[in-house]
């Protein structure tokens, strides 16, 4: 594969905001697809102690040359303090749906 694909994960608070942040990623072309898998829960460490939280997880595919800027408009409409943004290569794919990405992203 020339193209260096990967699957960047964000999780969200509200289902407002997992939309704001991919209708915008997507708007600017910088991914190819969203998607947004509700009712997630998740554990973790924060500021000294475990904490949980209800939360979404937004799913994002494009290439990793666009992921320093999917980082900062995440960043900048995301309501957490640090915000998870993990991206994750796309090892293998269907040839015909890594075309579609690259058809779909600037």
């Amino acid at each position: 594969m020339a193209k260096n694909y990967i699957l960047i994960m964000v999780t969200c608070r509200s289902e407002e905001e997992a939309r704001k942040i991919s209708e915008r990623l997507l708007a600017k072309r910088l991914v190819a697809c969203a998607n947004i898998l509700p009712k997630i829960e998740s554990r973790f460490w924060w500021k000294g102690k475990v904490d949980s939280a209800s939360e979404l997880l937004l799913t994002m595919k494009t290439v990793r040359s666009n992921f320093k800027k999917i980082e900062s408009e995440v960043k900048r409409l995301h309501s957490y303090e640090v915000p998870e943004i993990i991206a994750l290569p796309i090892v293998l794919g269907s040839r015909d749906y890594l075309d579609w990405i690259s058809q779909n992203i600037v």
